[in-house]
């Protein structure tokens, strides 16, 4: 490992002053504590748990508030709206967050109101009656990954091209009949997919629609079945009981035998029945509100003082309706991306009146579907009721349990309850004394969740299990065996459900793998978090615009589905599919468990290998040179001094966030190119956060000025740019600008030419020489720098270092300002624990399937 120690002279790797790595990344022995925040963070700000308590900052940091100088308290337009108040678009908010401010995975996160310390309501003094949002304390109760800086949701698209969020109470069969109806609803799917392929979607619509298609077919099928809580019931029977179990477990009192007696509520496995139709391609989006639609919804938010430019956005969230759902409840504002709760208790006051108090039921069922879709953004599926009912008091609910049951009663939010620990008879075979202690009930932690997010992972769990249950039993490919996934190839042979881990080098076998399996015939496809090679991506796939067709039954036409990057795998996506792999057929889930997780909710690789409900094969191929030392370490927790002898490994040291912008642009423009012979635009830059002064902003900007310069005339950018595309929330496509017209901002994108319309170019393209960890994490460069600031201590965890470093091929450069914050990460920076229900699900039906075989 080198180290480049003139701040000021040229950044030439080839002469760099060789010295220890110790002498440049290992902690002294007076070094401070690591932070608590292993997360990646924007650099201007912190939005840390700084309670330690698990409730780290609302979303985006803090409470958003009303400009000082506004007339007024006001509700703020999300990003693009027009009009007072609105917020800034995502390419200029400056802290990168949780809350959904961008569409590629790495959220901007500025407050909605903007910056200030006045309570951000609208037309009233909100703030005098309503909870303070604002600052610690008050915040949601979130303590997965992704708090500080880059969010794993990302920017999120303006809310006129955005996905509407599903409602809480929907999802299971809402009005709909099963039987007949059932077929009759997937038949119409089918016909309207015939039309969708023809009116040519582009391909995020069209994987946007099919999973919402999917989604919808899991629904009517979960329908059928008897759910926790029935929606629009009152609280009675297993929902009682589980109710009093929570108060049960808060007050140390033993649960009642009824609650524990019972097995988990997981999704049983139906009888074997002939598959039902489903739709060959994606149907067409849900058709835009009407002018109509809009208008009244105008003429609402006008009469609660709020900026009119919110109209759209709720129309589209809120469907058929709007205006009379957001007059008679002001608080589903909080549907609207980028709307908090004290904006949205301020918007109730000037509707309602005095009336409109913390204690309102309204507000309580509001708030906890907010609470849990702030969750979703940090990647859980679900939150333990204690944590709720801290939140809700935390924004001024006077009885957060009662809150939480009425919310449950109506099925605004369903409840489980998840055995802890290993299943009894195992536990007894492993050492226990057996007799008494396996009468003792099991202890169980008590969940809730919206519904769209339990009926993905339940249909998960059922599709890996049918895949188990439906395999046709072991063949026998011995004479395609052998070479460096002979293993895999055995296991896969075996079984219709294998996962395979294992870092870079280890994706060979997975591709020995194809090649043996289409050797015997098989139809196989790999798919991949991004296209590239033999692999299709997973996007692609999903939305029919890669990869095989489907069978009649709507499933993929394939013997052998194969995906790389499985972390890469939010629930949703993972549920759909899996319930695209026909019956028979074997399903691998490839992936390195120490990049980073998903975008999107879940942690599905990860839970699956912790139910240990398939083959597990363990790669042993080790990432080759002085590179793969150094990242194989990493993910054990060691920043190893590492000799480098060809410059495989520079450091750069830098004093402040403006040195280091102008190393890296150095870097790539100059030292590499000329010491090691690649290309600047083979060269990938990654650091921590969007904004700050050495985030992604500001070193797009610098190396534009000096790569490729211009004025931006089309809408910031120009010919040649370097970018990323983002089609849909989670990815992250590198491309280049062609040119642009009146239909939009023509791109080249792995060799195919994309038209990015014109009002969605703000939200769906960066400048991409520099991205975020997030935004690299499937891709690898010949040469990457990853920039480490000093202000970016707190974003720094093993898998976000892992992860960077591990995207450099042939030359890794470090532009160092962190000091002895880099090896404490790599040491204690743990990746924050996920709430997801898939583990108990799989192992349950993994216990519920051995006695029949």
């Amino acid at each position: 490992m080198s180290t480049d120690p003139e701040a000021t002279g040229p950044a030439d790797p080839a002469a760099a002053e060789e010295t220890s790595a110790a002498a440049t990344l290992a902690p002294e022995p007076d070094a401070p504590a690591a932070p608590d925040a292993a997360e990646e963070q924007d650099t201007t700000r912190a939005d840390v748990d700084d309670e330690g308590d698990g409730v780290p900052a609302d979303a985006d940091g803090e409470e958003a508030h009303t400009p000082a100088d506004a007339p007024g308290a006001e509700v703020h337009a999300p990003a693009g709206a027009d009009g007072e108040g609105a917020h800034p678009p995502a390419d200029e908010a400056d802290q990168e967050a949780h809350a959904p401010a961008d569409a590629d995975g790495e959220g901007d996160g500025v407050p909605v109101g903007g910056a200030g310390d006045g309570g951000g309501a609208p037309g009233s003094a909100a703030g005098a009656d309503g909870p303070e949002d604002g600052g610690t304390g008050a915040e949601p109760p979130v303590s997965g990954r992704g708090g500080v800086g880059e969010s794993p949701a990302g920017p999120t698209p303006a809310p006129q091209d955005a996905e509407p969020d599903p409602s809480p109470a929907g999802g299971a069969g809402d009005g709909e009949e099963p039987g007949a109806a059932d077929a009759a609803a997937e038949t119409g799917e089918a016909a309207e997919a015939g039309e969708a392929a023809a009116s040519g979607l582009s391909e995020a619509q069209a994987e946007l629609a099919a999973q919402k298609i999917e989604r919808e077919r899991i629904a009517r099928r979960k329908a059928e079945r008897e759910g926790p809580v029935d929606a629009g019931a009152k609280l009675s029977g297993k929902a009682a009981d589980l109710l009093a179990a929570v108060r049960a477990v808060e007050s140390g009192a033993k649960p009642s035998a009824v609650f524990f007696d019972e097995a988990p509520a997981t999704p049983r496995r139906p009888a074997p029945a002939p598959p039902q139709p489903r739709p060959v391609a994606a149907p067409a989006a849900a058709p835009a509100p009407t002018a109509g639609d809009i208008g009244a919804v105008r003429s609402v938010l006008a009469r609660g003082g709020a900026p009119e430019a919110l109209a759209g956005a709720a129309a589209e969230a809120l469907g058929e309706g709007a205006a009379d759902l957001l007059a008679e409840d002001p608080w589903r504002l909080l549907a609207v991306p980028g709307v908090r709760p004290a904006q949205a208790d301020g918007f109730a006051q000037a509707l309602l009146g005095p009336g409109a108090g913390p204690a309102d039921e309204r507000r309580s069922a509001a708030l906890l579907a907010w609470l849990l879709d702030q969750a979703a953004l940090k990647g859980h599926t679900a939150l333990e009721a204690p944590v709720l009912e801290k939140a809700l008091a935390q924004y001024g609910v006077p009885a957060p349990a009662e809150a939480l049951e009425a919310a449950i009663g109506e099925g605004a939010v369903l409840v489980f309850h998840e055995p802890l620990g290993e299943p009894g008879p195992q536990a007894a075979d492993a050492g226990g004394t057996g007799g008494d202690e396996e009468d003792e009930p099991r202890p169980v932690r008590i969940l809730v969740g919206l519904e769209e997010h339990a009926l993905a992972e339940e249909s998960l769990a059922d599709g890996l299990a049918r895949l188990t249950g439906t395999f046709g039993g072991p063949a026998d490919w011995s004479e395609v065996a052998s070479g460096p996934g002979a293993e895999l190839v055995r296991a896969v042979a075996a079984h219709g459900l294998v996962t395979h881990t294992g870092g870079e080098a280890a994706r060979a076998e997975p591709l020995a793998l194809l090649a043996a399996a289409r050797k015997l015939g098989l139809r196989t496809v790999l798919a991949a978090h991004a296209a590239t090679g033999d692999a299709v991506g997973v996007a692609g796939l999903l939305s029919g615009a890669q990869g095989p067709g489907r069978d009649a039954d709507g499933r993929f036409d394939l013997d052998l589905l194969i995906v790389l990057d499985a972390p890469q795998l939010d629930v949703e996506t993972a549920a759909a599919l899996v319930e695209s792999v026909p019956d028979g057929a074997r399903l691998v889930l490839s992936g390195d468990p120490g990049v980073l997780g998903s975008a999107g909710p879940g942690r599905v690789f990860a839970d699956v290998l912790a139910a240990r409900a398939c083959p597990q094969v363990v790669s042993r191929t080790p990432d080759p040179g002085p590179l793969g030392e150094l990242v194989s370490g990493i993910g054990v927790g060691e920043l190893n001094q590492v000799e480098a002898p060809g410059k495989e490994i520079v450091i750069v040291p830098v004093r402040d966030a403006g040195e280091a912008v102008h190393r890296t642009v150095q870097l790539v423009s100059e030292s590499v190119p000329r010491a090691f012979g690649i290309p600047a635009d083979a060269v990938q830059v990654i650091t921590p956060g969007h904004g700050g002064a050495a985030g992604t902003r500001a070193l797009n900007a610098a190396l534009k000025e000096r790569l490729n310069p211009g004025p931006g005339r089309f809408g910031g950018f120009d010919p040649g740019d370097r970018v990323v595309h983002v089609p849909a929330p989670g990815r992250a496509v590198p491309g280049r600008v062609e040119s642009a017209d009146a239909q939009g901002l023509h791109l080249e994108v792995a060799g195919a030419r994309v038209v990015v319309p014109k009002e969605r170019v703000e939200s769906q393209v960066r400048l991409g020489w520099a991205v975020t960890a997030h935004q690299a994490v499937g891709a690898r460069w010949p040469a990457v720098v990853v920039v480490l600031p000093g202000d970016a201590t707190q974003a720094l965890s093993r898998d976000w270092v892992y992860t960077a470093f591990g995207r450099a091929e042939r030359h890794l450069s470090v532009v160092h300002g962190v000091d002895q914050a880099l090896p404490r990460a790599v040491a204690e920076g743990l990746p924050k624990p996920r709430t997801t229900r898939l583990t108990g699900l799989l192992r349950a039906l993994t216990a519920a399937q051995q006695p029949q075989e």
